[in-house]
């Protein structure tokens, strides 16, 4: 379906529209086919199916001219008041004939109605790769795109890394990696302006484990709620234990409502310190630490931590992000990055 529709859109473009992408110029025109169609084969060709065939294929084409061929058949077929419905499927099937490239496809047709809304080319190639790579349903999809993932992740990045995500995605490598910041819990429909407690703030996860899986990405396996262990005769409990297998190590996680403090710092680094010195295997890289808090100070994290520190904080919303705002900061950022290098 996914191919065929391509080739529509294409034949749309190319031949009827003579290669005019203007959305004005096509509107009378794919009126005009949906009537075709629907006469010819049913229900199932109205404007809005063919607009968004259209659609992906300007999103999905290769940027190249048309050929004379292209040209005097467009002439031909919108020189008529009504399209040829048997002229148009027959050129539609036939058009790799005329040597025009037609992408891969790896995804359905619902997931690529949710793609073509990305404007930035970046960002739709990025989705694009998360979406064939860790099978995401089509509502996981919308719900990545709605919580800004390519822009959470482009903020904690560096130039070549964002430029990166759109042509390999996210790659899991070193546990900064995996950090984003912030971190979306709109799932867990716990309220901004409602007062809640940690313990509440766990429980919340912990019944919508499968959404915060999605929502710290590729390779984590939850291990264990409120883990105990024992130092000098009193005993101490992380919040959540998960496991990377991408990067072999343990992520510990501790949930803080209020705003992080130095003494939160210290106490995950206690944790990350038994961990690695009671817990992993030797096989096994050093244990990560996460807070996961209601407020971040950077200069506090920077002046607490050692630079070589495996622990990181990161703020949490309960949420949606404005969408335009982080798609403004990534502008910045790399606009930033580019103005850094012609000073150099």
């Amino acid at each position: 379906m996914v191919y065929a529709y391509f080739e529509i859109g294409r034949h749309i473009v190319e031949y009827e529209q003579g290669g005019n992408t203007r959305a004005d110029y096509g509107k009378r025109l794919l009126n005009e086919l949906s009537a075709a169609l629907t006469s010819r084969l049913g229900d199932g060709w109205g404007y809005t199916l063919l607009y968004n065939i259209r659609r992906f294929y300007l999103a999905y084409a290769a940027k190249e001219p048309s050929s004379a061929d292209h040209n005097q058949l467009a002439t031909k077929l919108i020189g008529n008041p009504e399209p040829r419905t048997d002229e148009f499927f027959t050129h539609c099937m036939e058009n790799s004939k005329d040597g025009a490239v037609t992408p891969l496809f790896s995804l359905s047709w619902s997931h690529y109605l949710i793609l073509i809304r990305i404007k930035d080319e970046g960002a739709r190639s990025f989705y694009e790769i998360e979406c064939a790579r860790q099978d995401w349903s089509v509502r996981q999809l919308q719900r990545q795109v709605n919580s800004c993932l390519y822009e959470r992740l482009a903020l904690s990045r560096d130039k070549d890394a964002v430029l990166a995500l759109a042509s390999e995605g996210h790659v899991v490598s070193k546990p900064s990696d995996i950090i984003k910041d912030p971190i979306m819990l709109e799932f867990l429909g716990l309220k901004p302006e409602d007062a809640y407690t940690e313990s509440k703030l766990e429980t919340a996860i912990i019944d919508r484990m499968r959404d915060f899986l999605l929502e710290l990405g590729k390779g984590f396996l939850f291990e264990a709620r409120q883990k105990r262990f024992t130092f000098d005769e009193e005993h101490f409990y992380v919040d959540l234990v998960f496991y990377n297998r991408l990067l072999q190590c343990y992520c510990l996680i501790d949930l803080k409502t209020d705003k992080l403090t130095h003494q939160d710092l210290g106490q995950m680094q206690m944790y990350v310190n038994y961990f690695d010195r009671h817990v992993r295997q030797p096989f096994e890289k050093p244990t990560i630490g996460i807070l996961l808090c209601k407020e971040k100070n950077y200069a506090l994290v920077e002046l607490t931590l050692p630079e070589d520190a495996n622990i990181y904080a990161s703020s949490y919303e309960l949420y949606l992000p404005d969408k335009a705002l982080l798609q403004a900061k990534v502008r910045e950022w790399i606009a930033e990055f580019e103005s850094n290098e012609a000073g150099d």
